[in-house]
């Protein structure tokens, strides 16, 4: 408690106190540009490593950046995040950001055909991923698993950007060209951000 207590002491005094113009209008309403997904990786906090302020991105963390097909009765949080940011927030941007060294993306590439979870919830939330999985397995069996993992990190960004196109206001937007996609790698192992659009 201690620690949270003096990082929001910190923050107050340092950022909030000291940026009236910024954090005044956002007291009233917010109008991110962005919706992104990133990871939940304690790693890997978009805001910190693309130096967003307060009200510019509407944020989704969860294991490894996915985003699952629309689906009216599964998935619901991420459906309604979707929903809000697109219909009533009118983001302009939706960025999937992967990640080096991703735990969920480890998991997806380590699981075996018939075997029992090991996790109440994680395996099947990362299943997500598995077209982009059974891609890399395919083109890339002869790599050795950590670089099978790298490639699958950037494949996976791919899978949710399509499902992303699943749900219909996202797939309107794309269309009449309000809505952008955009997916995203931060390797924070050599420094690295990079960006792509499908």
């Amino acid at each position: 408690m201690e620690r949270l207590r003096t990082g929001f002491d910190k923050f107050k005094t340092e950022v909030y106190d000291k940026k009236p113009d910024l954090f005044g209008p956002l007291k009233a309403n917010q109008e991110p540009t962005y919706l992104l997904f990133a990871c939940a990786d304690s790693r890997v906090c978009p805001s910190v490593t693309l130096g967003l302020e307060p009200g510019e991105a509407f944020t989704v963390r969860n294991i490894g950046a996915m985003v699952p097909c629309y689906c009216k009765n599964k998935h619901t949080g991420v459906g309604s995040a979707i929903e809000y940011a697109v219909c009533a927030l009118k983001v302009k941007v939706i960025v999937v950001i992967g990640h080096s060294r991703c735990g969920g993306i480890k998991a997806l590439l380590s699981l075996k055909d018939g075997a029992d979870d090991s996790f109440h919830f994680v395996e099947d939330w990362v299943r997500i991923g598995f077209s982009a999985k059974k891609k890399v397995k395919d083109e890339c069996c002869d790599l050795p698993f950590e670089d099978q993992c790298a490639v699958l990190e950037k494949e996976a960004v791919n899978v949710s950007l399509q499902n992303l196109s699943t749900y219909p206001f996202v797939k309107e937007g794309v269309a009449n060209g309000t809505l952008k996609l955009i997916g995203g790698h931060y390797d924070f192992v050599s420094g690295k951000f990079d960006t792509w659009e499908l």
